[in-house]
């Protein structure tokens, strides 16, 4: 594993692939174990949390749905605070098991401005999964129920997690070089 540049940045190694893998496939089980026979509707929001949605959602066995709703609040390397909805959810929420897939919770700023427009919706179980988690940055508390791993407040890149658009093509998660 060596260093990657984007825009200029240098970023490093952070967790590879294999390890991406195998926590997603816990998680898989996991979800499997606790929504056997419900049906859940994942619903993943765009861009970042795609290749995490793909991965994961291969990994249960459960019967099991999945949409998807673009959220954004970074511009750069940091967050703007604002939240931007682009694509909006067609599906009933109603009595439904929803777990809601993220790539990262840093400041809880996105979801803690979507969540109550899930639950005006009345589903009868709402969950979060999100495969990186930043706690020391947070400014808004989310209960994340299935979390791959928690990463220290740096701007990271790979696997669905971008620099401007860039780098998410990356199997692997760098983290910027202080410069």
């Amino acid at each position: 594993m060596s260093n990657v540049v984007v825009n200029n940045k240098t970023f490093q190694p952070f967790i590879s692939s294999q390890k991406i893998d195998q926590r997603i496939k816990e998680m898989g089980n996991q979800i499997d174990n606790d929504y056997a026979g419900k049906r859940p509707l994942f619903i993943a929001i765009l861009n970042g949390s795609f290749m995490f949605a793909s991965d994961l959602f291969k990994s249960i066995s459960i019967e099991a749905e999945i949409c998807f709703i673009k959220l954004a609040s970074y511009k750069g390397t940091s967050s703007t605070g604002n939240l931007i909805t682009s694509i909006g959810l067609d599906e009933s929420l109603v009595n439904r098991h929803v777990v809601i897939i993220e790539d990262i919770i840093d400041t809880g700023n996105t979801l803690h401005q979507f969540l109550p427009q899930i639950h005006n919706q009345q589903p009868a179980s709402l969950k979060i999964a999100a495969l990186l988690n930043k706690p020391t940055a947070m400014k808004y508390p989310i209960a994340i129920d299935y979390l791959g791993f928690s990463v220290p407040d740096k701007f990271l890149l790979g696997f669905g997690l971008d620099f401007d658009g860039l780098g998410r093509n990356l199997s692997q998660i760098y983290q910027l070089v202080n410069e």
